[in-house]
């Protein structure tokens, strides 16, 4: 079967590999369809794994598929079912996994696609416990984008931003993956979206997403507009995940008790931060890795109701190493999905 590996820094090839065997007990086995593209991808790409890992390695951390074959045991499931895999190798056991909170896993083997071989080939094994179903009517590459790029979403706002209908949400590089996809979530349930971006086309983009106010990083300080948008009082939630050159910013926008929740840092991992700021508003900061299976779940639940991720790219799978030279550049706006 064909599977795109990763050799060494920046060198991915498609390759024939030997099919998995039958499913065990308690898989099933997935013929994949399509992968979405992340900056974990980018991560891996550069060399920049966190874990010891041997190459080549099968790379994709985030997909749907199809079910082709159910191992010994395995109920709930049936041939033909469109699933979302889970990319965390979980325990299932641990205190966390048992309350649901499978990114908080004591015991996690590693994520598929980075630290051990991920989705991006035509059959693959699965524990049936991580899989999500996917609900009637959603398309293909839009199912691709539901393991990661949703889900993140759907834990920074609702399970460490709390955010509610009415606030005000600043959201950082509104052209990304995940920044599409906040856009458009926030402004489901009715709150007022500031979105940033790098050029005057992404603001025009995000503004026709549905962004009240658009602000190019670039030429603009985004903090002044905040702040001016909301009458000096600062925005309830910033939605960060660019970094060291927006994190200062990004503290100033916040209103007294704001809330910042960050997944990222794309454009550098240190940054100066204002202690007597934080405590004197009271601000609270929230890192946010990942996501439980149930963001999953809730994410296709939004697509089935036709909120849909923003689909910069399809392309097929011999384009994986042009299209995350792309991701790299931030020459997207939305999501990169490649084809099985």
């Amino acid at each position: 079967m064909r599977a795109l590996q990763l050799f060494g820094d920046r060198d991915t090839r498609l390759v024939e590999v030997p099919p998995p065997p039958p499913p065990g007990p308690g898989e099933v086995q997935l013929r994949m369809l399509a992968v979405g593209l992340n900056h974990i991808d980018v991560w891996g790409w550069r060399g920049m794994a966190f874990a010891k890992r041997k190459l080549p390695l099968t790379v994709g951390a985030e997909a749907v598929g199809e079910i082709t074959a159910l191992g010994e045991g395995v109920t709930g499931w049936r041939l033909g079912q469109r699933v979302i895999p889970y990319g965390a190798l979980t325990c299932g056991v641990c205190r966390a996994c048992r309350e649901g909170r499978d990114n908080l896993c004591e015991n996690v083997a590693g994520v598929k696609g980075f630290h051990v071989d991920g989705f991006a080939q035509e059959l693959v094994n699965q524990s049936a416990r991580l899989l999500v179903a996917v609900p009637n009517g959603i398309e293909v590459a839009d199912a691709a984008c539901a393991a990661v790029t949703f889900s993140t979403v759907e834990h920074m706002l609702f399970d460490n931003a709390r955010l509610e209908p009415g606030e005000t949400i600043l959201v950082q590089a509104a052209g990304s993956g995940i920044g599409t996809v906040a856009v458009k979530m926030a402004k489901a349930m009715g709150c007022t979206v500031i979105a940033t971006a790098g050029s005057d086309e992404k603001c025009a983009q995000a503004r026709a997403l549905g962004a009240d106010h658009v602000v190019n990083y670039t030429t603009d300080r985004f903090e002044s507009i905040a702040r001016k948008v909301t009458k000096k009082r600062g925005v309830d939630v910033v939605f960060e995940h660019v970094g060291a050159t927006t994190w200062a910013g990004s503290l100033l926008s916040l209103k007294m008790g704001g809330r910042l929740v960050t997944c990222g840092s794309t454009s550098g991992v240190s940054a100066e931060t204002n202690l007597m700021m934080v405590f004197q508003r009271q601000l609270r900061i929230i890192g946010s890795f990942g996501a439980a299976m149930r963001n999953i779940g809730d994410g296709l639940q939004k697509m089935a109701g036709g909120l849909v991720p923003v689909l910069d790219t399809v392309a097929p799978l011999e384009g994986f190493a042009d299209a995350l030279a792309r991701l790299e550049t931030r020459r997207v706006f939305g999501k990169i999905v490649v084809t099985l």
